[in-house]
């Protein structure tokens, strides 16, 4: 590869890099900032991941030019992106019902509360 190429590539990666940890210093001041369990679980899984994804694309873009076999590391890098995009929705969508259903949830900041229905409805034995 050229040297400007890679001189581009770089200053791309270092601008990933901190829109990344930028996202995550926001997801920490989120995580105290905001008032209750459903907020801060918004906050720790939204920019939490986007932080990571654009960490790992800084990160990719900076060992692509360097590694003759940058397979491995790129793929690897694909791979903790993947899982980290599958898993931290769905563990907290799980912690949130969990939240919900042991009362660590404040109704009042709640818009619509559509799985409450839901519950009743399972109580009162239909199917929903």
């Amino acid at each position: 590869m050229s040297e400007e190429l890679i001189t581009v590539l770089d200053w791309i990666a270092i601008l990933c890099l901190l829109a990344g940890a930028l996202l995550s210093v926001v997801a920490a001041v989120g995580l105290i900032r905001f008032p209750d369990l459903l907020s801060r679980m918004h906050t720790a899984a939204k920019p939490q991941v986007l932080g990571m994804l654009l960490v790992l694309v800084g990160i990719g873009l900076r060992l692509a030019p360097v590694e003759d076999t940058n397979v491995f590391n790129v793929g690897t890098l694909l791979l903790v992106g993947l899982f980290q995009v599958v898993t931290i929705p769905v563990a907290g969508h799980i912690a949130a019902r969990v939240g919900y259903r042991t009362g660590r949830i404040r109704q009042d900041l709640l818009f619509r509360d559509e799985l409450a229905d839901r519950l009743a409805s399972r109580r009162d034995g239909g199917d929903a």
